[in-house]
């Protein structure tokens, strides 16, 4: 996977203003999350209702596919600075409503699962947590503007380090808060942290910004910045491979939704619930360190081979760990799986930023992301009855007990293990397949031929970041000479 391209210079230029982006990213994305997980476990201990969490979950779900396409138009639409700060906007504002819906209701209104004020306030939540959606589609064009090509693997590896550390913070910040300070010391922090971050941002300044649609010129510059479904389809579509590429996500997602569904049981089933909330801080740890290692090393020049092969080794593990019923092999392949998804994320991204032009990155991600989120949470729907009405009772007293329980193992956690080892099959056979599809030869042809559509900054002396941060300014060339950025 290593190739010699030059490592990140994250001190000085345009990458230094990514660095920061980056970091605004990601504690935003720390807070959002934070409120998601919080709300989630606080109206469980306000209510009891496991069918209200769910609920929760739902709604997220289904926002976040609903939107992704017309967020990719926002971002397309508009300059990318100015996504970032109406998004941690139309956060703060929804936050502030629904801290002002918590302190004026009275605290029993919110102890049954039918409230209708403890709805709006869910709800008032949730739609802060889908507002920061925008910054994650305009996160890697910014990747796109900002980074020579021969580096963004590198930056779309830090993304993904990125994400790995908010996993690993958020469920422990939202319980502490809540167990301290219940929904009031969440929102306390949430709307702080979201203050400075607009503070941060008026300060930072992004080189080569506008926004990229309009600039594109013909169709798209009068499209608007609606959704735009019909378009969205003709730019997917008119590059070679690349519909099939996000299907492919698409497909691995809904296979995924049986993790959703099962793997927290089957996990139980093993360990203590202590030990189990442990060892996934742990795992978590791990993709913070495989984020790094592409950021390190980065994914070469076939990053779509290298996503189908990681995607290989995700599924292989899949179908093997359950064959035995340990911890110590669930531990193992869960540590594979999150060591290498920061591969097969930022090798995504990375081959999107090449194959697709910069003026429509925003409305292609966006449409990567309602596609791929659509998937999981049909899964996860299907699954759960499947597996509890179908599969636990046929290898508990049925056929496939009497077939393959004497080395397989019966009862309701075998039930689950043999759900996992279809799937990890399944999954498996479609990368082969697609390992051997002309879908992938086009894709990987497209991605060698295409030529770096970036928009270069201006021939002129720019500032990237305000006097009050640390200096990066000076006269920035437009040509990148061997994948440098000139200056």
């Amino acid at each position: 996977m290593a190739d010699r391209a030059p490592a990140l210079d994250l001190r000085s230029g345009p990458e230094r203003v990514f660095a920061h982006l980056l970091v605004n990213n990601l504690l935003v994305s720390v807070v959002n999350y934070t409120v998601w997980f919080a709300v989630t476990f606080w109206v469980f201990l306000e209510t009891g209702s496991v069918f209200a969490t769910g609920m929760i979950a739902g709604i997220f779900l289904v926002a976040t596919a609903a939107t992704g396409i017309w967020f990719g138009s926002l971002v397309d639409h508009h300059r990318k600075h100015v996504v970032l700060q109406a998004s941690a906007a139309a956060s703060t504002a929804l936050y502030g409503l629904a801290l002002a819906v918590y302190l004026l209701t009275p605290e029993e209104s919110f102890t049954t699962a039918g409230s209708l004020p403890l709805w709006c306030f869910v709800v008032l939540l949730m739609l802060g947590v889908i507002a920061g959606n925008p910054r994650m589609i305009a996160l890697p064009t910014l990747v796109t503007l900002l980074v020579p090509a021969d580096r963004r693997d590198r930056a779309n590896g830090l993304a993904g380090s990125a994400s790995g550390l908010s996993m690993l913070v958020t469920s422990v910040i939202s319980g502490l808060l809540v167990a301290f300070g219940g929904m009031t010391a969440v929102l306390a922090v949430t709307l702080t942290v979201l203050v400075l971050s607009i503070a941060h941002l008026t300060r930072v300044r992004v080189p080569g910004d506008r926004a990229a649609a309009s600039a594109e010129g013909g169709e798209d510059a009068t499209a608007g910045s609606g959704v735009d479904l019909r378009g969205t389809l003709r730019l997917v579509r008119g590059v070679p491979g690349l519909l099939p590429l996000v299907l492919f996500s698409c497909f691995n997602n809904f296979l995924g939704g049986a993790f959703m569904a099962l793997m927290d049981p089957y996990g139980l089933s093993l360990v203590s619930v202590q030990a189990w909330g442990l060892l996934w801080g742990g795992l978590s740890a791990l993709m913070i360190v495989g984020g790094l290692l592409v950021a390190r090393i980065g994914l070469g020049s076939r990053p779509i081979r290298v996503l189908l092969l990681v995607n290989a080794v995700m599924w292989a593990g899949t179908m093997l760990f359950p064959l035995a019923a340990s911890v110590v092999t669930l531990t193992l392949a869960m540590a594979v799986f999150m060591l290498v998804m920061p591969f097969a994320e930022a090798a995504e991204q990375t081959v999107l930023q090449r194959v697709v032009p910069y003026e429509r990155q925003g409305r292609v991600f966006g449409f990567a992301q309602s596609v791929e989120q659509a998937a999981s949470p049909l899964t996860a729907f299907l699954m759960a009855p499947l597996t509890e009405f179908v599969v636990i009772p046929f290898m508990t007293d049925g056929a496939g007990a009497r077939a393959i329980g004497s080395w397989f193992g019966t009862g309701p956690a075998r039930g689950i293990a043999l759900v996992f080892v279809v799937t990890g099959a399944i999954g498996l056979l479609v990368v082969l397949a697609a390992l051997a599809s002309p879908a992938y030869r086009r894709l990987s042809a497209a991605y060698a031929a295409a030529r770096d559509d970036a928009p270069a900054a201006a021939d002129e002396p720019v500032t990237v970041l305000d006097p009050g941060l640390p200096a990066v300014s000076g006269p920035v060339a437009a040509a990148r000479a061997g994948g440098e950025l000139v200056a």
